[in-house]
């Protein structure tokens, strides 16, 4: 199986920048959407073959999640079960068989930190709330995690330590994830893998010159361990800052 995640930046921008062509050419069988900044009605995509679950903030034009998956679930439900959390599109979790498999657009602590508390209390309550669901079976969770882990996740992480993304307290949250049970399913494959990034500021030509952060993941229960074929980030790929990254698992 093959799974995709995106941070679209703009699912209407995007659009007209190839999107249906980037999606048939990735062929996934469940495909995740984050940052669509949608409210309902707005768009309609005709893609045959997938079922289509959408969650949207209560803010025009903000933040908001989707999921097209040609794999039918047996439930899907929308936010984490907290109301502080649940009104920004966030969170989309679907239920299968033997797994859960989660798209989430984390929190951004913003320019000067201004949301870092927020974000603080948003990682305990997603790490709460994928550990419960991990009891029952395993979880796949993807999406724009907006954390560059370690330094070989970012170009410069001198000059960006303690810029939000790369600030001590993000950085040990998603520690407190892999310590829990779950895999950076990039570096599982790829431990010393540098210089390979999902997102690019627009500014300073920063794609152009690599100048980038990877920060949008697919982690995963290690009760899947065994299963996971390849992690790939498709660079190749434009149409947003950030560029769609991949889960093949058996």
């Amino acid at each position: 199986m093959k799974f995709v995640s995106w941070n679209v930046n703009g699912l209407r921008a995007c659009i007209q920048k190839d999107f249906h062509e980037s999606f048939k050419s990735l062929d996934a069988d469940i495909f995740c959407l984050q940052e669509t900044k949608l409210s309902e009605g707005q768009i309609e995509l005709e893609l045959p073959g997938y079922e289509q679950y959408w969650n949207y903030a209560e803010k025009k034009g903000y933040s908001g999640t989707a999921v097209f998956t040609k794999l039918k679930p047996l439930n899907v439900s929308y936010g984490i079960g907290v109301p502080e959390h649940d009104h920004e599109g966030r969170v989309i979790t679907l239920e299968f068989e033997d797994f859960h498999f989660i798209t989430v657009y984390v929190p951004n602590s913003q320019d000067g930190l201004k949301r870092l508390d927020y974000r603080m209390e948003w990682e305990d309550a997603f790490l709460g709330y994928i550990k419960k669901l991990d009891k029952k079976k395993p979880v796949i969770y993807c999406g724009d995690l907006n954390v560059a882990h370690q330094e070989i996740d970012l170009k410069n992480p001198k000059t960006n330590r303690m810029n939000a993304g790369f600030t001590d307290e993000e950085r040990e949250k998603f520690g407190a994830v892999l310590n829990a049970g779950f895999i950076d399913s990039f570096r599982y494959f790829y431990p010393e893998q540098a210089d390979v990034y999902s997102w690019w500021s627009y500014r300073m030509r920063a794609r152009e010159r690599n100048t980038g952060w990877r920060i949008d993941y697919f982690v995963v229960s290690e009760k899947l361990k065994d299963r996971m074929q390849d992690a790939k980030i498709h660079t190749e790929i434009m149409g947003s800052d950030h560029c769609p990254v991949e889960l093949d698992i058996k």
